[in-house]
């Protein structure tokens, strides 16, 4: 466990790997000071067959440009070293939060038909239908099962988001991951901790190990009197249970898939020293400058073109817009990306209060910087959790032959701080003497989301992208990506095809050389409608599921391929929000619910080959193209069985 009093060993001078804009190129070097503790690494048995071993690790709600590598001024010396040996994905997309990302991760196919059609499931009319279970079902695949199936060791630490009851539990609410070929897990079950330093009621049913309920901070527990360690905080934890899971089987020559499922920058924004303190004053400066300044990087590091416009956020608003009068009724017909208001569909829910800088009271910018300095602290022990788990494969002789993906479940957490009312009492008392101390600290909140940083924060990491979590927009679905090969020791140019996290699957298959199913499932008609609800479905383990649709990026990685991973439409949708990508790439419509998209409810048209930040609406000026555009995210919506809801929003 890291000594929380003091500055860790990747500080001193042997670990310093720092990201610098000096003729466009990264430097990279050593993660940690481990080598004088390890003088001679022990090398693992090889693997008879050169299949790698995969180490996966997954942020929780970290923005496009929050890393160092990214354009970002928040320390990460561990990935940018990372990127030294690997590969950045610069065109890498998710869902739209975390159990659509997660169930797509986990399934390697589009969340609509594997149960996250929403996460969670919907309360509208879209209640109990095929889909929108709010688990992962069992029309599902498993990439664990399938590796662990093909001689794999298969682990995971951190969110789950899955499913929630053990072997013997209610099947409506889904599975734990030992039920998905999880060989080892100590998983959190659910979208949220409301503290990260643990402390769980006895008897709670929040956390599972190897399908077996667990509370850290009870007696004889992790973080509980007698138990080991003695402080739970969960990226420090999760990193020490993962690598204790690679080294129980290390000496048996079979390779791994372990997955790190940090919880880790989402909200409660709470961190232990030295990092709680790393970045005072950092932020004192507000949103504006440090957004440009990301913008900045982003160009000099070759991430975003030179002069590509970014996204300036979302426009002030000191008072908060009004909904039209028969939002909530029984009456009310909703604009929505089937319901246009040319038809009568012109409802809409109110909007948000959303300042800049300059519109803050004192009291507002101090507690706002703070939001921001907790949330770099996050951030860098994040990184620091990565050196850990990357020096030990590389003390245990692993590293070479581990292919390692890094990236975030989703875009940056926009949470409205007081659900899009004026924060102003909220940021107030939270200024105040014997408060402002405590925040970031191991304190529990009253209700979830706890400590959020807001909106504002929020479109500062997703620079320099429009939206943020729970939208289509670039800043919601596009995510920081790091690959690294096995065997890969020197770092290639940014990779700018567009990639999904589909794809993942399909590439840890691959290189785990894993033959996926392809017998078609007998039909099964639907006596109701005639339908067959087998469609599309293959077998695996006497189980009717759907294939995996995910690419493989082996060969882009290599450098193999200069073709495009994907030569088709690339449709979207969640909670309404929709996006659709054309074939080559290049062209994006995208729905947004009123107040927060145009007020009268048109699609939009953005040419991502010169407007990634999609500042300029082109669908007046394209109007043929954007009605195409549509039509093909209708038979996308139509071959995953999605339903556009009634009324479009998001999920808070």
């Amino acid at each position: 466990m890291p000594v929380h009093g003091k500055l860790p060993g990747r500080f001193g001078k042997s670990a310093l790997c720092i990201a610098i804009v000096a003729g466009l190129a990264l430097a990279g070097c050593d993660s940690s000071d481990s080598s004088a503790a390890n003088p001679t690494p022990t090398p693992s048995p090889s693997v008879a067959d050169g299949r790698p071993n995969i180490l996966y690790i997954m942020a929780d709600d970290l923005g496009y440009s929050d890393i160092h590598a990214f354009g970002g001024e928040i320390d990460t010396p561990n990935l940018d070293a990372l990127v030294a040996d690997g590969r950045i994905l610069t065109n890498h997309h998710t869902g739209t939060v975390s159990a659509i990302t997660r169930s797509m991760l986990i399934s390697g196919t589009d969340h609509h038909l594997v149960g996250e059609g929403t996460m969670g499931a919907p309360q509208d009319e879209r209640k109990g239908l095929p889909g929108y279970e709010g688990y992962l079902n069992d029309s599902s695949l498993s990439v664990a099962q399938l590796l662990k199936d093909n001689g794999y060791h298969t682990y995971i630490a951190g969110k789950w988001h899955l499913g929630s009851s053990i072997v013997g539990g209610p099947a409506t609410a889904g599975k734990t991951p030992d039920q998905w070929g999880f060989e080892r897990s100590y998983t959190l079950l659910g979208g949220a901790a409301s503290n990260h330093f643990g402390h769980e009621a006895a008897g709670s049913k929040n956390y599972t190990e190897d399908g077996r309920y667990v509370q850290p901070g009870q007696p004889g527990q992790p973080g509980g009197t007698g138990g080991s360690p003695a402080v739970f905080y969960s990226s420090d934890f999760y990193t020490d249970k993962l690598i204790s899971y690679i080294d129980s089987n290390a000496k048996d020559g079979k390779p791994f898939f372990a997955y790190a499922a940090y919880t880790s920058p989402h909200w409660p924004l709470q961190v232990p020293e030295p990092w709680l303190s790393k970045y005072k004053g950092k932020y004192d400066q507000g949103y504006e400058p440090i957004a440009a300044a990301r913008y900045a990087r982003l160009q000099a590091l070759g991430i975003i073109p030179a002069g590509q416009p970014a996204s300036t956020g979302s426009p002030e608003t000191l008072v908060r817009p009004t909904a039209t009068p028969n939002n909530g009724t029984a009456s009310a017909k909703y604009t929505s990306a089937v319901n246009a208001a040319a038809d009568g569909f012109v409802d809409y829910g109110p909007g948000r209060v959303v300042k800049k800088w300059a519109s803050l009271t004192a009291d507002e910018k101090k507690a706002q910087a703070r939001y921001m300095e907790i949330y770099a602290g996050m951030v860098s022990n994040l990184d620091w959790n990565i050196g850990r788990l990357i020096q030990h494969l590389k003390d245990t002789g692993q590293y070479d032959n581990t292919f390692i993906l890094f990236q975030s479940d989703n875009g940056a957490e926009g949470w409205p701080i007081d659900s899009g009312a004026d924060p102003l009492a909220t940021d107030t008392a939270n200024a105040q003497p014997g408060k402002y101390e405590k925040l970031g600290t191991d304190i529990s909140y009253a209700s979830l989301p706890g400590l959020a940083y807001g909106i504002r924060w929020g479109e500062v990491s997703a620079t320099p992208f429009a939206q943020t979590k729970g939208h289509m927009g670039e800043g919601g679905i596009s995510t920081p990506a790091i690959a690294k090969l096995p065997g890969q020791k020197t770092g290639l140019p940014p990779f700018s095809g567009f990639t999904h996290v589909t794809d993942n699957t399909a590439t840890f298959l691959a290189l785990g050389k894993v033959t996926l199913p392809t017998q078609a499932a007998a039909p099964k008609l639907d006596p109701a409608t005639g339908k067959d609800l087998n469609s599309g479905k293959v077998v695996y383990n006497g189980r009717n599921v759907y294939p995996v649709t995910g690419k493989s990026l082996v060969d882009a990685l290599k450098q193999n391929s200069s073709s495009a991973v994907r030569v088709v439409p690339f449709g979207e949708e969640s909670y309404g929000r929709t996006a659709i990508y054309s074939a080559d790439g290049r062209w994006k419509a995208r729905f947004t619910e009123p107040p927060f998209g145009p007020l009268d409810g048109h699609w939009e048209l953005f040419d991502l080959s010169v407007d990634r930040g999609e500042t300029k609406d082109l669908s007046a000026q394209y109007p043929q193209l954007t009605s195409t555009l549509i039509q093909q995210w209708k038979s996308y919506m139509t071959s995953v069985g999605g339903v556009s809801p009634l009324r479009p929003r998001g999920y808070y």
